[in-house]
Order: C-alpha cells, then sequence, then structure tokens
C-alpha cells in the first residue's frame, strides 16, 4: 500500500473544528499526522494540493444502487465508481430493490458483493415492511445483526398509522435509525410534478405540498410518542421544515436532509416536459427553495443527500406523465453545492459545507466516517473550490444520464478520492 504526503492544502475536519492550512500525511492506510510544512518521508508519493481543501470523504445517506434485480439501471460497480468521481466515500443503499432488501440473508448478501464489486464503501439500509408493502413488520434485531444501519420503506411509504407506529417503536428498541419518504399518497395518485401555477398550465396533476407535510407530522408525532430516531428523506417544502423545528423543540429525535437539485430547481424547470425534472418529492416553488436554503444555512437541515436515482434511457425517454421519477446526483452534488453557496454569497464557510456533505450526516447513521482524525482510516477527498466545469452526463460513470443540470457550468470538483488510504480516484 503506498504512502502519501497531501501538501500545501486547506485542511478541513468538522468533527475536530480543525480549518486549517497544513500537510496531511496518510501511511498505512489511515490519517498519521496533519501538521503544517511536513517533511516528506522515503517512499512517499507527495500530491501537491495548493488552492484545495483537504477533507473527510464526502458521505451520502440516501443513494438507489439499484442491485438487486435492476442492473439495467446502475450496479454496484458503477454506482460506486460515480461517487468517488464526486468525492463520495460512504455511501448508504436504499431497499427498493428486486427483491426488496426486507431479510437478513439479502442484507449481508449485497454487503459481501459490496465489498468485492464497488470501489467505496457501502451501508445497506434495510427495508421497514416485508416487501416494502407497508403491511408487516420485519424483523428488526436480525437485520442490525446483518449490517443494516437504518430501515426505511422509502419510495414506498408506510400509510398505515398504525403499523408505523410499532415499526418505529420496534427500531427504536434494537437502536435503528428510520429513514422516511414523507408522502401521503391518497392524495398524490397519477401526479407527476408539484401542484401549483406550472402543473395547472401544463395540464398536469400535482401533488400537494401537504402530502408531505401531513406525514412528517405524523411520523415526528410517533417519533416523539416512540423515542425512535426519524431521518426526513429529502425534505421539500417550507410546511415541512416549520413542521421539523417544532417537533423538535417539543423534544422529537428528528434529523433531515436535502437534495442538491431541491436548492437549486424549482417547479418552472417542468415547464418544457423535460423528464430530468420529474422527481419525487417534485421540484416545489421559489419560496421553498429559499426556505430550504435558509433551512440548511442556519443547521435546521442537518446534511444533504443526492438521492441518487438512476434510470435507463429508454425509461426516461416517455411522456412526462409515464416517465419514473428520480435523477442521478453522486457526480454532480458537489459542484451543485458549491454553486448554490457561491450564488447565495458565500453564507456557509467550507467548513460548513463539509460537516453538511461529510461529517454530519456520517453521524446521523453512526457510521465510522466523515473525520480525519489521527488513526481513522484515510478516506480522504481533495476538492478543488475554484475550477468550472461544465455537465456532460455522456461523461459519468453511472448508467444514469438523467440529470437535469446537463449544460450547466458548476463550480468546484473531486481532484481526489482516497478509500482507506488507496487513490481511487484523480490523476
Amino acid at each position: 500500500m503506498a504512502d502519501y504526503l497531501l501538501r500545501g492544502g486547506r485542511v478541513l475536519d468538522p468533527a475536530q473544528g480543525l480549518d486549517v492550512h497544513a500537510d496531511l500525511r496518510i501511511r498505512a492506510g489511515r490519517i498519521a499526522e496533519i501538521a503544517p510544512q511536513l517533511a516528506p518521508e522515503a517512499g512517499e508519493t507527495v500530491i501537491d494540493c495548493a488552492g484545495c481543501w483537504i477533507a473527510p470523504g464526502l458521505v451520502d445517506i440516501h443513494v438507489h444502487l439499484r442491485e438487486p434485480g435492476q442492473s439495467h439501471k446502475e450496479t454496484l460497480q458503477t454506482g460506486g465508481e460515480a461517487a468517488i468521481t464526486g468525492g463520495f466515500t460512504s455511501i448508504c443503499c436504499m431497499p427498493n430493490t428486486e427483491p426488496p432488501l426486507d431479510s437478513p440473508a439479502l442484507v449481508r448478501e449485497l454487503l459481501q458483493r459490496a465489498e468485492r464489486e464497488s470501489p467505496c464503501r457501502v451501508y445497506v439500509v434495510a427495508a421497514l415492511t416485508q416487501g416494502m408493502r407497508g403491511e408487516q413488520l420485519c424483523d428488526y434485531e436480525a437485520l442490525k445483526r446483518a449490517g443494516a444501519v437504518a430501515c426505511s420503506d422509502d419510495a414506498f411509504p408506510v400509510q398505515s398509522v398504525a403499523v408505523m407506529r410499532c415499526a418505529m417503536r420496534a427500531c427504536a428498541a434494537v437502536g435503528l435509525p428510520v429513514l422516511t419518504h414523507c408522502e401521503e399518497t391518497v392524495l398524490t395518485a397519477g401526479a407527476s410534478m408539484h401542484e401549483g401555477e406550472v402543473s395547472v398550465r401544463l395540464g398536469l396533476r400535482g401533488m400537494p405540498s401537504s402530502a408531505e407535510a401531513i406525514q412528517i407530522a405524523r411520523n415526528a408525532l410517533l417519533a416523539l410518542e416512540t423515542g425512535c430516531h426519524l431521518h426526513i428523506q429529502h425534505l421539500s417544502t417550507a410546511m415541512g421544515l416549520e413542521l421539523i423545528r417544532f417537533f423538535r423543540r417539543q423534544g422529537a429525535s428528528v434529523t433531515t436532509e436535502v437534495t442538491p437539485h431541491h436548492l437549486l430547481l424549482t417547479h418552472h424547470a417542468c415547464e418544457g416536459f423535460d423528464t430530468n425534472a420529474k422527481m419525487n418529492p417534485p421540484l416545489r416553488t421559489p419560496a421553498d427553495v429559499d426556505a430550504l436554503s435558509e433551512g440548511l444555512i442556519l443547521g435546521d437541515i442537518d446534511c444533504i443527500a443526492t438521492d441518487h436515482a438512476p434510470h435507463a434511457r429508454f425509461e426516461k425517454e416517455q411522456p412526462f406523465g409515464l416517465a419514473p421519477f428520480g435523477i442521478v446526483g453522486l457526480e454532480t452534488a458537489l459542484g451543485c453545492v458549491l454553486q448554490w453557496n457561491a450564488d447565495r454569497g458565500e453564507p456557509l464557510s467550507p467548513l460548513e459545507l463539509i460537516a453538511r456533505l461529510s461529517t454530519r450526516p456520517a453521524q446521523i447513521l453512526g457510521l465510522p466516517a466523515g473525520t480525519l482524525r489521527t488513526g481513522a482510516p484515510a478516506d480522504v477527498v481533495v476538492i478543488d473550490p475554484e475550477v468550472r466545469w461544465q455537465v456532460d452526463p455522456t461523461q459519468f460513470r453511472s448508467m444514469g444520464k438523467n440529470s437535469p443540470f446537463t449544460g450547466w457550468t458548476l463550480r468546484g470538483k473531486a481532484r481526489y478520492t482516497f478509500i482507506g488510504g488507496v487513490k481511487v480516484s484523480g490523476e
């Protein structure tokens, strides 16, 4: 295993409150030393990081890797390659596969395959109910022993309050967080975008903001009652954010995430019937975007997650109402977030940005990631925060090319990615 000396960068580690211009030494796969002007040692590879950030590898707790069963969309290998290209060293895969990840055997099998096939670290979020049908509970203790870090029915949110209450109580008993896509599906059946002026103009059935808010309120109330750690996925509405703030004040253990696309795009992106702007939860109003941005800046929104959802080209090349929901995001997330921060006048410091992209998501699910502490595995990303680049999906490592940011010029990109001290991406 090669040893490295990363020289002359801005070392950022929110876990230690560290923001300093220094060198970082990687020895035997671990963080060995951080100090100014370290002298190279015999056998080390020296990498000039002047003008760059040296940070803990990024962590994405909301990724769809599509395996098992949907390898025409993505594989463990291609999804992992997309992750390391984007600077992510740890990702959590969602359970809406074929079959769903609802048994210890399936969780173990996927983790074993990921260790062989994926170039990045993969953690499993198991199903919350059997078959993700929202009816029968899973064996959460067995799922945790098999390696699951959380449970979720993701795109198939549990509609029965009785089932959800029992599931959250049982997950709390074994210490598994519950991740929820919050959608009251009786209000969204047959809908394909946000309900508002744009959906009316386009003649498309819309999803009201209340569909998200109702389930956030219900699930947060259950979290307060059961003591379960509830994590709200891909928050999209101002009302949802206010509800999270309210229930936190009552003592509920609630965390939340926002996606780059919900920070940068509004429902106006759907006006050309571009299916790459079709996602669930849908793109909302400019007022929602402003509220989410404020929430992220203030820290009320804990972290950023991509909801990376690759689809085959033929699936997206359908009429808007028929095309599947979702976009890819692993390779554009960093650039989108840095561009969002620049557009907003840089309200978040580099240290705060890394906290939301690495340290905080790792903390939410208790992952051994998100830090540059001495002795920690050397999962490191070197970021050039000023480089400008144009989004070209034909160059993506992901099999999915379904991006609404095609042609955009973004600011900031991962230059090198290390996992366990091995340089897995970069020159």
